[in-house]
């Protein structure tokens, strides 16, 4: 269990997590972003996800190899995840998503993750987030947490909470990932780059569309600026139900995470006083520095998290 066998260097540098958002078949991109993430080194202390992104990150804090969850990503289809009902409250059961991940997880149960983990969904009737971590069944933390309302039936918990899609309150979850805590959250939002596809809308379906993208991306707003670094894979070109295309949504994570390494450079000089902190500590390139090189030198991200600390107590 992860809080037992906590390695004894993650007391001497800032903990890393990972916040995944929600984004169907784009989810596919979290993979490519962490393929990149292990080519250079970079640890992940902790995970959370939101529907695909739960989906994903519960894989990766399983223990799941890196090469079989790629593979999953290309071979996945909806037939896997769901079945026909008669009820009134959606069109299909995710059941079946429960059995899936039982079939395939190393361990499926949050106390025996190698990796902190929480998945985030949605309490139907008060309209807050339920984020489940550290006890019980990973299972169907996920399956609740990709319940998307209106197809999917509602998942009752052990609560009688009616539990759906967590992208309706959360779906970036970088207040999840720093309650696992994280001191530098790297935030992935496969749904930033829009609906490309869609162009003008044309009919009534057009418009209900394209409002819910606008709605959603602008609660996301107030989540990406909870992450330290947000990287945005370029994948509006294509929608969100295309499975069978995983191998480009992969191929846009990886762009999108080699891209934030190579942008990154050291800050030049040492910045003195609090204006120069506030030039230089909210670029894009120096908050990349600072998770992409902590590995490696510990002590430049811990004075740099000090100062940011100190800026956020100045106002």
């Amino acid at each position: 269990m992860w809080r037992r066998d906590a390695n004894q260097s993650l007391k001497q540098r800032p903990r890393l997590g990972l916040a995944l958002s929600g984004g169907a078949a784009r989810g596919a991109a979290h993979v490519g972003v962490l393929k990149v993430f292990r080519e250079q080194g970079i640890r992940v202390d902790c995970v959370a996800g939101t529907s695909a992104g739960a989906l994903v990150a519960g894989a990766f804090a399983s223990g799941m190899e890196l090469e079989e969850l790629e593979q999953i990503a290309r071979d996945m289809r909806w037939r896997d995840f769901g079945r026909m009902t008669l009820s009134k409250l959606g069109v299909q059961s995710n059941a079946r998503m429960e059995m899936y991940i039982r079939e395939r997880f190393p361990v499926t149960r949050f106390e025996e993750l190698p990796v902190p983990f929480a998945a985030v969904a949605t309490d139907l009737h008060t309209g807050t987030p339920v984020v489940m971590r550290d006890e019980g069944d990973v299972a169907f933390a996920i399956r609740a947490s990709c319940a998307l309302p209106g197809w999917y039936l509602p998942v009752v918990d052990e609560h009688g909470r009616q539990l759906v899609d967590g992208g309706l309150v959360a779906n970036l979850p970088t207040a999840a990932a720093r309650s696992l805590g994280a001191d530098v959250v790297v935030a992935v939002d496969v749904n930033h780059d829009g609906a490309k596809f869609l162009g003008a809308p044309t009919s009534i379906i057009g418009v209900l569309l394209q409002s819910i993208v606008l709605m959603q991306r602008t609660s996301v707003v107030h989540q990406r600026q909870l992450a330290d670094v947000c990287l945005s894979p370029r994948v509006g070109h294509i929608r969100w139900d295309e499975m069978t295309r995983a191998d480009e949504f992969i191929a846009a994570g990886e762009e999108s995470a080699r891209a934030a390494l190579q942008t990154a450079s050291p800050p030049t000089g040492s910045p003195s006083g609090a204006n120069s902190e506030r030039a230089t500590g909210n670029s894009f390139a120096h908050k990349v520095t600072l998770w992409s090189d902590f590995v490696v030198n510990p002590p430049t991200l811990w004075s740099s998290l000090l100062r940011r600390q100190a800026r956020k107590s100045n106002g």
